[in-house]
């Protein structure tokens, strides 16, 4: 439907007026919510119309409208859900005093209907992070979290789990939720049949909630790690978009709970490993692979974990990863993957002879983002610790100039400095002839400048010794 054009709008939004007839106000209702919904274009037309304040005063129990029939409370929440997708739309439903009454139609004098409404137009204000604080404050966690529980059906379900999901990216509002008793009905959320956005809205609470400091170990024990492990599916290469949805939250909610020794022998025990590596392939999307492998980084913290990942054949997938098709975020997340599994000194040698090397080193070079050199010189750093095969291998494939170049010659600040310096330090400490190379492009590096100084010049073309990638 095209926009309606601005005069009619504006008579539209008179009929809401307070010295309009309740039957006017009937209509200009009932046009507003049909034409909120019909045309985008439309909500910035009915905003500039004036509709804000009265759409907030038909709200709640102080409303005439809704002393006749609260289906009008719903109408009108649902047309400042809408508008509210605007940030500067929600300021104004905000000021105009809707968050209090929205709360309070999350109440018990409520229908089902009604409070479906008021907890969507509560998830559309709190998309904006001003406003959601605004929300926590009027007390709207509590009547969330309450609506999760059995008693309601899916709808409400839906739209409660998805207020709480967007508050929940608030830290201290978080921290409010979890005290509200928000784990134990979010997990009941996560069985099957609830509703791929209701398991979606639940899980990425929960995870939220996972990271406040000392919770992982209390929110595992109430079970949810099972449901974690459900919601990656099957680990099928192609995803839907709300099954990728649902997988990526999940595994970056077990790559929490892995940290802790007892959860990640939890996690392998449920049979997250396997699906874990079959979402590394090809077919998952880019966001979806650097999840998993984030998690099974994690998981491979503890020995016996990176025994198992390396023998769900997790390696030669994760190099593939590393190719020049790969997304700077895959790299890095594979780079970390492989360094954490590398600890274990027989998967060091299943990831050397499985073809990492090269582009480990590859990948070092000035061209790509920090964030990628870094992991790619701890990779390196954990393939070279105590093998002299990989550590021939390493420097053979042509790595200590582009480490050099990274350490650089001021003080160690960075990651990527750090990493460097872990990695020459693992292919020099017993390596003579490593460190003779060192030495050698120290000297020449240092000769070249004093020539600089001296201004004795030399051939432009040779001023820059690595091309983009950082190989000789």
């Amino acid at each position: 439907m095209p926009p309606l054009p601005r005069r009619d709008v504006k008579n539209l939004v008179k009929k809401l007026g307070a010295d309009s007839r309740l039957a006017q106000k009937k209509e200009g209702l009932s046009d507003i919510t049909r034409l909120c919904m019909e045309n985008p274009d439309n909500l910035v037309a009915i905003a500039a119309a004036g509709a804000i304040p009265p759409l907030v005063h038909l709200l709640g129990r102080g409303s005439e409208l809704h002393f006749e029939n609260s289906n009008y409370s719903q109408n009108a929440a649902g047309a400042l859900g809408m508008l509210s997708g605007n940030a500067a739309n929600a300021d104004t439903i905000a000021a105009a005093g809707a968050i209090p009454k929205l709360v309070e139609l999350l109440g018990p004098a409520s229908s089902d209907c009604v409070r479906q409404d008021a907890a969507l137009a509560l998830t559309s204000l709190a998309s904006h992070a001003p406003v959601a604080v605004a929300v926590a404050a009027a007390g709207a966690i509590p009547p969330l979290v309450q609506l999760l529980g059995p008693a309601f059906p899916a709808t409400v379900h839906e739209n409660a789990a998805a207020a709480l999901f967007q508050l929940a990216h608030s830290d201290e509002i978080a921290v409010a939720i979890a005290a509200a008793g928000a784990v134990l009905p979010q997990l009941r959320l996560l069985r099957p049949g609830s509703g791929a956005p209701v398991e979606r809205n639940a899980a990425y609470t929960l995870m939220v909630l996972i990271e406040i400091e000392g919770s992982a170990v209390t929110i595992a024990d109430a079970g949810t790690i099972p449901p974690m492990v459900q919601l990656l599916g099957p680990g099928a290469s192609e995803l839907e978009q709300e099954a990728a949805a649902k997988a990526e939250i999940a595994a970056g909610a077990l790559r929490i709970l892995a940290r802790c020794a007892e959860n990640a022998a939890t996690i392998a025990a449920a049979g997250a490993i396997p699906v874990l590596v079959r979402l590394l392939g090809r077919g998952s999307p880019a966001n979806v692979q650097a999840a998993a492998e984030a998690a099974l980084m994690d998981l491979a913290l503890h020995a016996e974990h990176a025994v198992t990942i390396a023998a769900a054949g997790a390696i030669p997938v994760l190099v593939q990863l590393l190719g020049r098709g790969s997304p700077a975020d895959v790299q890095a997340a594979t780079a970390a993957a492989l360094s954490h599994i590398s600890q274990h000194a027989d998967n060091a040698v299943t990831v050397a002879a499985a073809g990492a090397i090269p582009p480990l080193v590859r990948l070092l070079g000035t061209a790509y983002p920090d964030i990628v050199r870094a992991s790619e010189a701890g990779a390196l750093q954990s393939i070279a610790h105590d093998n002299a095969d990989n550590i021939a291998s390493i420097a053979a494939a042509a790595a200590i100039p582009p480490l050099l170049l990274m350490i650089g010659p001021g003080p160690t600040e960075t990651d990527v400095q750090w990493n460097a310096e872990g990695a020459m330090l693992a292919l020099c400490e017993d390596n003579a002839k490593n460190r003779a190379s060192v030495a050698s492009i120290v000297a020449v590096a240092e000769l070249a400048r004093v020539m600089l100084m001296m201004g004795v010049g030399g051939d432009e073309d040779e001023d820059d010794k690595w091309d983009e990638d950082g190989e000789g």
